[in-house]
């Protein structure tokens, strides 16, 4: 039977997968991206804890085309809370010849993160990764479990998923296995934002309507950056946007708002008919974009 979870009843049950990774795991870290899912994250963190720090380091794996508002505010966060902050470079994995970043109009180095990912917790022999996933984003991520476990080589098998019955987490892992972690698997998008707002979490700037430089491919509004291809053809037009995800720039659309508030994000949401990853362009590679990127241990 399907249950909806209330507000109060989705945080206690996040709260409770925190406490479950601390008394299961020995090395777990939250993947942090500087995006509201993975804040989210570190305040439900903060108060599973309370009054202990939060017991684990954060991870960033940056693919160093980041947006600028966002990395100030991780180590603007990161610094207010006292927390540590482990950073993997994408540019060292292909320094290193261990990828080949991509060239033309799509390119980008989102998907090059999953080898940065895996080497990091072979590196610190992470056998937890909490990350802010949640299952109405996308239907791949609408298939993991809570602990969802990964092989030896970090890859996911969605037909080889333990059951979670009456809520019990089996964090049960074989000699170089790990489990990726989703407190807010049950949390819808608008739910994320109504406990930012009943919370009074700060966010980065980029959330909030502002005029951007863009220009419009295929219909998305891309960021004009250094980073980002763009034919002689694609005109830049300063936009007022906000972007409702927080990624890489080569893959991370933005919508034109003028929501400048939590709570007018909070009713531009409600009256959207656009979903969250409509504005992902790293999505739109294939109909199973996502999955195949999780199979090899992506995010």
């Amino acid at each position: 039977m399907n249950t909806i979870l209330k507000p109060d009843a989705l945080e206690s049950e996040a709260i409770h997968i925190f406490r479950e990774v601390a008394a299961q795991f020995e090395r777990p870290v939250l993947l942090f991206s500087g995006g509201k899912d993975s804040i989210t994250l570190v305040r439900l963190a903060q108060k599973a804890f309370y009054p202990a720090r939060i017991p684990f380091p954060l991870l960033h794996v940056d693919t160093g085309h980041n947006f600028k508002e966002t990395i100030d505010f991780r180590d603007k966060l990161v610094a207010e809370l006292g927390l540590q902050l482990i950073v993997r470079h994408v540019q060292d994995s292909i320094d290193a010849g261990k990828v080949q970043e991509e060239s033309g109009k799509y390119s980008s180095r989102n998907s090059l993160q999953t080898t940065t990912l895996l080497d990091a917790i072979e590196e610190f022999r992470f056998d937890a990764c909490i990350g802010g996933a949640r299952r109405d984003e996308e239907k791949a991520r609408a298939k993991e479990r809570i602990f969802s476990v990964r092989d030896d080589f970090g890859q996911w098998d969605e037909k080889k998923q333990r059951p979670e019955l009456f809520n019990l987490l089996n964090g049960k892992i074989d000699h170089g296995q790990n489990v990726r972690v989703f407190p807010i698997s049950n949390w819808t998008e608008l739910d994320v934002w109504s406990y930012i707002e009943k919370e009074n979490i700060a966010i980065p700037s980029i959330y909030f309507a502002h005029q951007r430089e863009t220009f419009v491919r295929d219909g998305l509004i891309w960021s004009a950056s250094e980073f980002v291809y763009r034919e002689e053809d694609e005109v830049i037009q300063e936009r007022r946007v906000r972007f409702r995800t927080v990624g890489d720039m080569t893959c991370t659309a933005a919508v034109q708002s003028e929501a400048a508030t939590i709570a007018e994000i909070v009713q531009e949401i409600k009256a959207s008919t656009l979903s969250e990853r409509g504005a992902r362009i790293d999505d739109k590679r294939s109909e199973a974009a996502m999955e195949q990127r999780k199979q090899l241990g992506y995010f």
